[in-house]
């Protein structure tokens, strides 16, 4: 989900590319802030005249100044640039800012960064969104034992998936985020499902599900359980034990070994190498992007005959110019040392730790998975790791602090309200704005230069809200819940004290949300159906909202979910889709615009699901 710069020399599958993307988002703006001029430079806007320094800080180009125009108008023309997707913010007076006028996001857990695409001028890239079938994307909610509560994961099904008639069986690539991320991060920025809906149209690759597991799972929990960190802990067993066993029970998969991948970038590439390490009975395809693993793994490493026999594919690329690549070089040759085959690609010019490699690595990749031919073409071919310098970055303790230094929590649920936290150490004013408090409320700073409020009031209700720093509209950067907005994007307080929040549902069946990229449509689908037809609920997003909203900020999927285990309500279809109001006899809607605040949406559509089973 990518903000596309206005261009003047686009052609015509450039055109389709950004027409199918903005039905989708159903966005469009008659202004933009980005421009991508002819010789490569991208030019940025900022509106604000009120600021007093503006900077904007973009992958490819680093922090920069902007330079303030009569109006109060921020520019600055940076470049060129590849084509590619890239990360960007504005930086106003000291203060990380998204920027308004992009209807995309980077879904992270700390940061907040929207996201540029620059198109080829010829040609199309790997991720482009091509007029190919798509796949469909889908939500879904488990219970986990393993955590003791509900996890999230994304789940792509191949185009070929619900054609009428179809009773195929499909292998599984299970692919992990980075630290930090999100498990919508390869979906919404390494867009894993447009680069295999274009491999698969072209027969470069096979079809096969991909499952985005959540990292970080224990972050979820009101109280995470002891032992989180890499492969077979706590996001090891609940995959192998909790996630594997729902997808398949519940899709249509091959459930051996040869039929199993796994891999990720960065944190996601280390947790992937060594749970498959660890689960060769499992996984015969092991993918690492962008990182390595642990060279003391039980048994895995001091019989290389018998690991290589279990292996079809073990695949490691690495950027010469990442902060890592220091440590993943060494992986590497330490395999090659242990006699563990493996295929080994570099980048230099990719901007190191990055995305771009991400995706990179995944279109590579997904032309060997499930391919045994290929894949063992590829293993033959297999190179040495490259030379040792001595003067490659290593990953480090300093490293690691100044990446991910000690976070600021906020929203901070405690029993005596919850308290929003800001740094901005240099601000003259801070205020918390919400959508249930008629005025901005003023917030008070430390001696650190942190900003905090607590609230007693609506502590266990869901709703939008941001920080004024000195009149500028930011999100809570502490904050990994976005509200999919078409405009600026509110962070969304979600209490687990709520009744309806996932963590206090416990061990219940779920229903999923479902993204249809061809009819561009949003639907929850409950986990069981009556024989009967099931009644549908039209969701009508209100002017500020996109497709999304009504799933993320008002819940309704795991509203419908809790009250189905209840037996408050019966079973219904949500949709964001007119399309399927010709197909049912017993139809409600509700609109979004006819109710003040989530909250009032939220409540409504509980008494509409409770009053249908009178």
């Amino acid at each position: 989900m990518i903000h596309i710069c206005k261009s003047s020399n686009n052609g015509i599958a450039h055109l389709v590319a950004i027409a199918l993307w903005m039905a989708f988002t159903a966005t469009a703006y008659a202004q933009s802030s980005t421009v991508c001029n002819d010789d490569g430079t991208v030019t940025f806007y900022y509106t604000n005249p009120g600021a007093k320094d503006v900077q904007v800080d973009v992958q490819f180009a680093g922090r920069q100044p902007m330079t303030r125009g009569a109006d109060g108008v921020w520019s600055a023309t940076l470049g060129p640039a590849a084509p590619d997707m890239y990360p960007y913010c504005f930086v106003v007076d000291g203060v990380s800012v998204m920027d308004p006028l992009c209807p995309q996001y980077f879904p992270n857990e700390g940061f907040k960064n929207s996201l540029l695409e620059i198109p080829a001028k010829t040609g199309m890239l790997a991720h482009d969104i091509k007029d190919v079938p798509h796949g469909q994307v889908e939500y879904i909610h488990y219970y986990s034992q393993s955590l003791g509560g509900t996890n999230n994961a994304i789940v792509y099904l191949p185009p070929s998936y619900y054609k009428q008639g179809n009773v195929e069986q499909y292998p599984v690539f299970y692919l992990i985020s980075g630290t930090t991320d999100t498990e919508e991060v390869y979906y919404k920025v390494g867009r894993m499902n447009y680069i295999l809906d274009n491999l698969v149209a072209e027969g470069k690759a096979k079809e096969m599900i991909i499952v985005l597991p959540y990292g970080n799972p224990t972050k979820l929990l009101p109280t995470p359980p002891q032992g989180m960190g890499f492969g077979m802990d706590v996001f090891g067993k609940d995959l192998v034990g909790d996630l594997m066993p729902y997808v398949e029970s519940h899709y249509r998969t091959i459930n051996d070994s040869d039929h199993r991948a796994i891999g990720g970038f960065s944190r996601g590439g280390n947790q992937g190498l060594s749970c498959g390490l660890m689960n060769l009975d499992k996984f015969s395809y092991l993918c690492s992007y962008s990182s390595f693993t642990s060279t003391t793994l039980p048994g895995v490493y001091d019989n290389a005959s018998e690991t290589n026999s279990k292996i079809h594919l073990f695949w490691l690329g690495v950027g010469t110019d990442d902060f890592l690549y220091g440590t993943a070089r060494d992986y590497m040759e330490f395999l090659d040392k242990k006699g563990i085959r493996s295929v080994k690609e570099y980048t230099h010019d990719k901007f190191g730790h990055t995305w771009m490699n991400a995706k990179y690595f995944l279109d590579i990749t997904l032309r060997l998975l499930f391919n045994p031919e290929a894949a063992e073409e590829a293993m033959k071919n297999g190179q040495p790791a490259l030379a040792a310098t001595g003067n490659e970055q290593a990953f480090t303790p300093g490293v690691m602090a100044r990446l991910f230094p000690r976070p600021i929590i906020s929203p901070d649920f405690g029993t005596d309200g919850i308290t929003f936290r800001m740094k901005a150490p240099e601000a003259k004013e801070v205020l918390l704005q919400t959508e249930l408090h008629d005025k901005p409320l003023a917030m008070q700073k430390d001696e650190d230069g942190v900003w905090s409020i607590t609230l007693t009031e609506h502590t266990t209700d869901v709703f939008k809200y941001c920080f004024l720093i000195d009149d500028t509209q930011v999100a809570d950067p502490s904050n990994m819940y976005l509200s999919p907005d078409r405009g600026f994007k509110y962070s969304v307080c979600n209490s687990p004290a709520n009744p309806n929040s996932l963590t206090a549902m416990g061990d219940i069946p779920h229903g999923k949300v479902c993204y249809d990229l061809n009819r561009h449509t949003a639907t929850y689908v409950p986990p069981v159906f009556q024989e009967h037809k099931p009644v549908l609920i039209h969701l009508i997003p209100g002017s500020d909202d996109t497709l999304e909203s009504w799933f993320k900020v008002g819940g309704a999927d795991a509203i419908a979910d809790k009250l189905l285990a209840e037996g408050k309500t019966k079973p219904c279809i949500l949709s964001t889709s007119v399309d399927l109001e010709s197909k049912w006899d017993e139809i409600y809607t509700l609109r979004a615009s006819d109710y003040k605040t989530w909250p009032d949406r939220r409540k409504a559509l509980e008494q509409l699901l409770i009053s249908m089973n009178k």
